[in-house]
């Protein structure tokens, strides 16, 4: 009996998703583990950078919609279940293993589809095992981790049958693989609910989530460096254009995390699930908006370049004033919150339209644009803000 104890705090079984552990810390384990997906969306905006089209757009979305689902499963598993025992660090060495193929893969797609498709399967039945197997170890979890089980396998056999059917199925399939991956915490919260239980998204989880967006910003920052860097001779204007993209970059930066990070979640998985799918369609966005960035500043750019950065930009914003509806805000955000997400909605439609008109503008024209406008929504923002802090006597560190 004390060597099967000792067994099983050496090996760590899951952790009890009922254990609560108030602000936990995020581990250099999980930021390793999120180093590895760094290097796989590199590596898919990297390739859309080189196919600026529709199908490339499209391609980009799938891919980061799966990275993103594995990623999420893999964080949310470990804030949930993880511990200190050997278990928890081999299932998260494994799932670094099977991304690192995928980037292996992500070049090989031009050849082989089955290739990148195989490596997603490896990760959709590990993913899979990962859930079911919390099942196995706390029996009172099975009825809550079924959805998770029967639904990725699901994904996983529409994954395998891809592989025999043409690619024009593949828009018709594709849709049902993400259903089957992002619809389980919907039904868990319908069955806590019934138990009188629900689950919320930790604080801990949020920064992760705040973590992997600091990653797709980086890949802006890189489309800048690699944009500006594939112009063989420098001149003033080229430096002056490298200064206002990575402001355009930074002024983005600031709307995020001034309205987004340290807050709170609304309780229930539900709204913690659907602020993570939300999460998907923003930092696609972003992405976009890198890739588009490396061809953005050459002599012979194209100006749909400029309509894309726009789109890019707009749907970063709109996602933003959705968010905003899934957070917890100090009181003194009350009278603030909507004119505030309203003011975000403004901008977002004016991105759009402006990025419906086909004209011909120079590339640092456009960019002293954009930041000018990003500027003022900025400054009003501040302005609303710091207003009403000094009209209610509040001091700005403690909200």
């Amino acid at each position: 009996m004390e060597l099967k104890k000792k067994i099983s705090i050496w090996w760590g079984p899951p952790k009890d998703f009922n254990t609560k552990q108030e602000k936990r810390r995020i581990s250099w384990l999980e930021l390793f583990y999120d180093l590895v997906y760094v290097i796989a969306i590199s590596r898919i905006t990297h390739n859309l950078s080189n196919d600026m089209n529709t199908e490339g757009f499209i391609k980009y979305a799938c891919l980061f919609s799966l990275i993103f689902w594995g990623w999420l499963n893999g964080s949310l598993h470990h804030d949930l279940h993880g511990n200190q025992g050997l278990r928890t660090r081999l299932m998260m060495l494994w799932q670094m293993m099977i991304i690192a193929a995928l980037a292996i893969t992500i070049n090989k797609t031009h050849e082989n589809y089955a290739f990148i498709t195989i490596v997603f399967m490896i990760m959709q039945l590990y993913i899979t095992y990962q859930w079911w197997s919390v099942g196995f170890y706390d029996k009172s979890h099975r009825k809550y981790s079924w959805p998770y089980t029967v639904l990725f396998l699901l994904s996983f056999c529409l994954m395998g049958l891809s592989l025999f059917i043409s690619h024009s199925w593949l828009k018709i399939i594709f849709p049902f693989i993400l259903i089957c991956n992002y619809a389980p915490p919907f039904i868990t919260h319908k069955l806590l609910l019934r138990s009188a239980q629900d689950l919320d998204l930790s604080s801990s989880m949020f920064e992760r989530l705040g973590l992997f967006t600091i990653i797709i910003f980086g890949e802006l920052v890189l489309g800048v460096v690699n944009g500006i860097n594939e112009i063989e001779i420098l001149n003033f204007s080229d430096w002056l254009n490298f200064a206002i993209g990575i402001s355009v970059i930074f002024s983005l930066w600031w709307i995020f995390f001034t309205f987004i990070s340290s807050r709170e979640v609304k309780k229930g998985l539900d709204k913690a699930s659907l602020l993570e799918i939300l999460y998907i369609p923003g930092l696609i966005s972003l992405g976009i908006i890198g890739a588009s960035f490396t061809v953005f500043f050459g002599k012979d750019f194209e100006s749909s370049m400029r309509q894309i950065i726009g789109f890019g930009i707009a749907v970063f914003l709109f996602c933003i004033f959705l968010l905003m509806k899934l957070l917890e805000y100090p009181d003194v955000f009350d009278t603030l919150k909507q004119p505030m997400r309203f003011s975000l909605l403004v901008t977002a439609l004016l991105f759009f339209v402006v990025s419906l008109i086909n004209f011909t503008l120079p590339v640092t024209y456009y960019l002293a644009i954009t930041a000018f406008i990003l500027a003022i929504e900025i400054t009003y923002l501040n302005y609303k803000y710091y207003k009403k802090l000094i009209k209610e006597g509040i001091d700005p560190s403690e909200v």
